[in-house]
């Protein structure tokens, strides 16, 4: 993909290079199911959730959500939950299941490794970035996406306004990428498959793409490794996802 030294390596692994240390995480199998409110411990309906106390809030994904070089307060999650709590919202309790490296496939097993407690009250969901690196197809990756996106939902004890996908960053911009059209078009393609699939469901979709590529001429957007996220663009992802979550949440 990028004619380098890094060409072998996933794009996270490839930031070892770069001064950062990748996380190994274990492939689950194709037999892989989403949980569902049978499943999911203490899930219930809407019509039986709480609508009010404190958040709980889990960000599920990969590098972008984890904050890959940023401090844990400037990861998007956390300037999110810190805007909502500016505005009087009460969050308890933030959670990831998020890597650095992490396919469809590592986020499907993680999640059924950790069985996370729910209903939570906001899910977020940003993946895909390392299917594409790593050269996995599109048709596996719509089939996880669509798997993640209902299993997303079910740990929001099935209410659909209380999960966010948010699409896939274009790293083509940053020093890293190289300014690559074929960078771009490939998060392009991931991106139309994400998104397709997001607005069936009836989820709220946030292109964040968009924002990643002011990089392009503003080098404070992206982090000192040349490749990921500043707490800088992080912040800008957080204006735009706390309106959302506040008003699904009131």
């Amino acid at each position: 993909m990028i004619k380098n030294s890094f060409q072998r390596l996933s794009i996270f692994s490839a930031a070892i290079m770069l001064g950062i240390v990748n996380i190994a995480c274990t492939k689950a199998n194709n037999s892989y199911m989403p949980p569902t409110k049978d499943t999911l411990q203490h899930t219930g309906t809407s019509d039986s959730l709480p609508t009010s106390g404190p958040i709980t809030f889990l960000a599920l994904g990969d590098s972008y959500t984890i904050g890959q070089n940023v401090q844990e307060q400037d990861r998007f999650p956390a300037q999110t939950a810190a805007l909502l709590h500016t505005d009087n919202f009460s969050v308890a309790n933030l959670q990831y299941i998020a890597t650095t490296g992490w396919t469809t496939i590592d986020l499907q097993a993680a999640i059924a490794q950790q069985n996370p407690a729910g209903p939570f009250s906001v899910v977020t969901l940003l993946i895909g970035v390392n299917d594409k690196y790593q050269h996995m197809d599109t048709a596996g990756y719509r089939v996880r996406f669509a798997q993640l996106l209902q299993t997303a939902i079910a740990l929001a004890g099935n209410r659909k306004a209380r999960v966010f996908v948010l699409s896939i960053p274009d790293y083509s911009v940053t020093p890293f990428g190289g300014g690559s059209t074929r960078i771009r078009q490939e998060i392009d393609a991931f991106n139309a498959i994400n998104n397709q699939i997001t607005l069936a469901n009836n989820v709220a979709y946030i292109n964040i793409t968009d924002i990643s590529r002011l990089a392009a001429t503003d080098q404070s957007l992206t982090a000192n490794d040349g490749l990921h996220p500043s707490g800088k663009q992080y912040a800008l992802w957080a204006k735009v996802l706390a309106p959302m979550m506040e008003k699904a949440l009131k």
